[in-house]
């Protein structure tokens, strides 16, 4: 049994009188896997931007040891790199600093004159990193103390990036499909390769050679022979692959953006586990009337890769579908940036995303329509009865209508926080509001409390005559009469939100900056009555039932 990010179990903690629990996917032991080296100690150091902490894995036992945590001085860390001293040096993306962790753990910040720094490397005590941004700058740093001084400029998307056989400094640009290499002292840039799919991160191999990692479905590795310019590509099947690093034995480990988990990788495309992928978050969840399970899992739209229920089409939710105590895994459909909350509804699958705006999906032909563009915060997303989609616009405090010629109206505002929105049997619409702690139903465009008091509730779903919530600042799942409203708990200690004891304040999102997505519980009700809750503090889908009998 694995260990969970949430509370260093392996277990489900979920407790309920009336509901048994089982998981559909096991807890996803790393919070996204981003900047990947070896330290000193041999351990493989994994930056997790989503999480905004760093862990080291030993690739032999498996053991995880968060060693910068996520409620510490670093914000967001997408690489990271040793220096010849042993600090350890962080690009943290978001807020655009650089620091130094020194070997007895003491922090001080190298820099924050650099915009999204990402790709970050070491060449004995002189420190680099590139910005991943349009125009971007590759240039060195200076721990002492002093300006950065600029390498060059012009980087379309800098990311990963490290010292060649050469002396040169190899790095991609991800717009550009390109690799370029500068001597560290500076120069002019020179092209090596071009037409390379969506470089993500260069690296080379105790040998030598040129290994570039590609971030999109298929995960592809090529390999260059910098003397004659021969390649030659495979592909891992690790979706998102994000950055790797090689061992004395020259043993090649990976990591993925889009779900996490590290694996090694062989020469031939040959893969083996080492920390098991899984949900990100997962954030909204919906199921359709298949019983396929979809969550917005913000680097991708994603499934529980549960067995028997095929891959193709995503994963089924059938009783007992994990009775063996079988723990799998996800299946990424598609990856989408910042989606934040699904519905299935007629075959499609309708999204909000953290980018302002709302799509509809057409999982079978795997094509997008944009519904709307430039809201603030979308969040929680329903079918109407007449087919239009209702939106609640979290940062707006409003309610949204967009109807099949995607014309957007307002169907109620002036509202603190909406997160979820959802309809009963009589097509009455209820929107959770966390900050003001209520479940409301909307009237003639007046917000009507049904419940109050509560505990941040997030996620809703109606199933008959109940409407469900999550509570996440109480950690359980509230039941709540339509007919009375009367209400009792039905299950607790479920693991979403921050782990216990974490407190930390999401900065404003920067314009154009990539950020981390908010928190958000989602709930759904599968065909059989089964509920889903997604989660993500401990990055799995929650089946709760009736007992059997």
């Amino acid at each position: 049994m694995y260990p969970s990010r949430f509370d260093d179990t392996g277990r489900t903690r979920t407790t309920s009188d009336r509901l048994e629990v089982r998981r559909l996917t096991r807890a996803n032991r790393l919070w996204g896997s981003n900047g990947v080296t070896f330290g000193p100690d041999g351990r493989l150091y994994v930056a997790q931007f989503l999480a905004g902490q760093i862990s080291a894995v030993d690739p032999v036992s498996r053991d995880i040891e968060v060693v910068v945590p996520l409620d510490g001085p670093v914000e967001a860390p997408d690489d990271l790199a040793f220096g010849a001293d042993g600090s350890m040096y962080i690009a943290d993306l978001t807020p655009g600093r650089v620091w130094r962790r020194g070997p007895g753990g003491e922090y001080t910040l190298v820099s924050d004159q650099v915009s999204v720094p990402n790709g970050i490397t070491c060449v004995g005590d002189r420190l680099f990193v590139n910005e991943m941004k349009m125009n971007g700058r590759l240039m060195e740093l200076f721990p002492g103390g002093g300006d950065p001084a600029v390498l060059t400029d012009g980087l379309a998307l800098g990311n990963a990036m490290q010292l060649g056989p050469d002396g040169c400094l190899y790095y991609p640009q991800m717009m550009r499909n390109e690799v370029w290499r500068i001597p560290p002292d500076g120069g002019v840039p020179e092209l090596v390769a071009e037409e390379v799919d969506d470089p993500v991160a260069v690296r080379f191999d105790r040998g030598g050679a040129l290994v570039v990692l590609s971030r999109g479905m298929a995960g592809l590795v090529t390999r260059i022979d910098l003397a004659t310019g021969t390649r030659s590509v495979f592909a891992t099947g690790i979706v998102g692959l994000d950055n790797a690093a090689f061992d004395h034995e020259n043993r090649m480990f990976v990591s993925s953006f889009a779900s996490g988990g590290i694996a090694e990788v062989d020469t031939d495309g040959r893969t083996r586990v080492v920390v098991p992928q899984g949900f990100d978050g997962p954030f909204g969840i919906t199921v359709d009337l298949g019983g396929t399970v979809y969550a917005a899992d913000h680097f991708s739209l994603a499934s529980p890769d549960v067995p028997g229920s095929g891959t193709a089409s995503g994963a089924a939710v059938g009783p007992g579908a994990i009775e063996d105590g079988h723990e799998p895994g996800v299946v990424t459909h598609e990856l989408m940036y910042a989606v934040h909350n699904v519905t299935a509804d007629d075959g499609l699958l309708h999204l909000t995303s953290q980018l302002g705006d709302v799509r509809t999906h057409d999982p079978v032909h795997r094509t997008t329509r944009v519904r709307a563009t430039g809201l603030d915060q979308p969040t929680g997303i329903a079918v109407a009865p007449d087919g239009s989609l209702v939106v609640a616009e979290t940062g707006a405090g409003r309610v949204l209508r967009i109807d099949d010629a995607d014309t957007v109206s307002v169907l109620a505002e002036g509202l603190d926080h909406p997160l979820d929105v959802a309809f009963d049997g009589q097509w009455r619409c209820y929107v959770s509001d966390d900050r003001r702690g209520a479940v409301l139903r909307l009237e003639d465009g007046e917000a009507v409390v049904v419940a109050d008091g509560l505990g941040a509730p997030q996620g809703l779903a109606v199933r008959g005559d109940e409407l469900f919530t999550v509570e996440v600042e109480h950690r359980r799942l509230r039941a709540i009469s339509l007919a009375t409203g009367a209400s009792r708990i039905d299950a607790e200690q479920l693991a979403v939100g921050l782990p216990p004891g974490i407190t930390r304040t999401e900065p404003e999102p920067i314009p154009g900056v990539p950020g981390r997505p908010r928190q958000f519980a989602g709930l759904a009700v599968a065909p059989d009555g089964a509920l889903l809750v997604s989660a993500n503090g401990e990055g799995s889908v929650l089946r709760l039932t009736a007992p059997a009998g």
